[in-house]
């Protein structure tokens, strides 16, 4: 599994986790939800069914993030809210087992989502633990339990990253759109929310996790870019500058960066 791919699934998993938040503190004393018993078949099967009930906790805890989503209180769970409720669309509204291949003490669980005229069948990945089925790879497994969680944390910022990252290629693709469209002249952020190119909450860091600045030459036919994490070391820690040679990025605790840094 590349980085990218890990990014993807371990995002929708705290798009998952942060619908626990509303009901955290009710559930902060709660038992403890027993593993789910049975083949892996029938664990996937009782994850989407969790899914499909709105009871977000509990799929997870038939996952290998159970130990961090146990070690989180209520305040860090609702931290993570605003972060991933935008992805709910996500969650497939559908999803059908369509087969398993077992391999010792691993699993791949075969499952088809998506519609009748474009249906896609997605494999997911079990291991035994403790006599019983979770999802997810061991090796993930591994870095969950050494990181505790602070693993979400973690994951969170290098998703961040990354989309800032791949927010100044779509401005600057964006620019291009657009001073073709203005006689040769580059755009603000505003402008370019306004025309369409790139979406509104660039405007914010409330879904981003990271402040975006344009700045243009007094003409207008240049331009650069930057991106600084809002909360160093919680949304991110890598700052961006973009200009004509590219993207440069580096730690600069959450100060902006600059071509002399």
């Amino acid at each position: 599994m590349n980085r990218r791919t890990k990014l993807k699934t371990f995002t929708l998993a705290l798009c998952l986790l942060a619908f626990t938040c509303a009901t955290a503190r009710a559930q902060a004393n709660a038992p403890k939800a027993p593993a789910a018993q049975g083949s892996p078949s029938d664990v996937v099967r009782a994850y989407y069914a969790a899914l499909r009930e709105s009871r977000f906790r509990d799929a997870m805890l038939l996952t290998i993030l159970r130990p961090a989503v146990e070690a989180l209180n209520a305040e860090e769970l609702k931290e993570f809210q605003t972060d991933f409720a935008r992805l709910a669309p996500a969650v497939p509204a559908e999803a059908r087992v369509t087969g398993e291949q077992l391999t010792g003490e691993e699993a791949t669980v075969f499952v088809m989502t998506g519609t009748e005229k474009e249906p896609k069948v997605d494999p997911v990945n079990l291991i035994r633990e403790r006599g019983a089925w979770v999802i997810g790879s061991r090796d993930d497994a591994e870095t969950v339990r050494k990181q505790g969680k602070k693993f979400f944390f973690e994951q969170r910022i290098a998703v961040h990253e990354q989309d800032a990252e791949d927010m100044l290629r779509r401005i600057q693709a964006a620019q291009i759109a657009y001073s073709l469209q203005n006689s040769g002249s580059y755009g603000d952020l505003g402008a370019l929310v306004r025309a369409g190119y790139v979406p509104q909450d660039i405007l914010g860091a409330e879904t981003t996790g990271y402040r975006f600045a344009v700045q243009l030459a007094a003409d207008s036919k240049s331009f650069t870019a930057r991106a600084e994490p809002e909360r160093y070391g919680r949304t991110g820690r890598l700052s961006f500058y973009l200009d004509k040679s590219g993207i440069q990025k580096k730690d600069a605790g959450g100060k902006p960066l600059s071509p002399s840094k």
